[in-house]
């Protein structure tokens, strides 16, 4: 009857900790579908559509320069045809944006009014588009002597970073 009694407490404890363990799942279910986590997950979908790549397994940086900054794509694995694409992306995107053309940014991160752009447009012919490429992909080199467009491009920087999820790499 002991062995009875003690296999019992121990089916207790078991289900508990199963109930407990069920909880935190749905827990966690639900924060991941929340209103923010369904934006990001947008923003990478539309990112992947714009850029060629998984965004989930590609590294961004955002960095601001003094006399301007640089924007780096990288694959985080093996991928020669994502570095491919990478490469042909930011030669395309240092094109548009040499030209005033913004729209992928307004489409990735579904907004026609991307913070910085359109100073950056007023001031394209003060603003130089280098693109580079990198191990793992490449990145567009940003410069100007143009004090107000220099902080358009921080402004615009520093919303990607944001937007992304990049912190300061």
């Amino acid at each position: 009857m002991r062995a009875a009694g003690k296999r019992s407490v121990t089916a207790e404890r078991f289900l508990l900790a199963l109930t407990l363990l069920q909880i935190a799942a749905c827990s966690r279910k639900e924060q991941s579908s929340t209103p923010a986590d369904s934006s990001f997950a947008a923003l990478q979908q539309r990112g992947e559509t714009a850029m060629g790549v998984d965004q989930y397994t590609s590294q961004h940086v955002f960095e601001s320069l003094p006399n301007g900054g640089r924007i780096v794509l990288q694959r985080a694995e093996s991928d020669f045809a994502g570095v491919a694409a990478i490469r042909a992306h930011m030669r395309t995107i240092s094109s548009s944006f040499r030209n005033g053309d913004f729209a992928v940014p307004g489409f990735v991160h579904a907004t026609s009014d991307v913070p910085g752009t359109a100073a950056m447009k007023r001031l394209r012919a003060e603003i130089s588009y280098t693109p580079r490429d990198l191990p793992g992909g490449a990145e567009v080199v940003i410069s100007t002597r143009n004090p107000e467009a220099v902080s358009a491009l921080h402004e615009f920087l520093a919303f990607q970073r944001k937007d992304h999820r990049a912190g300061m790499h």
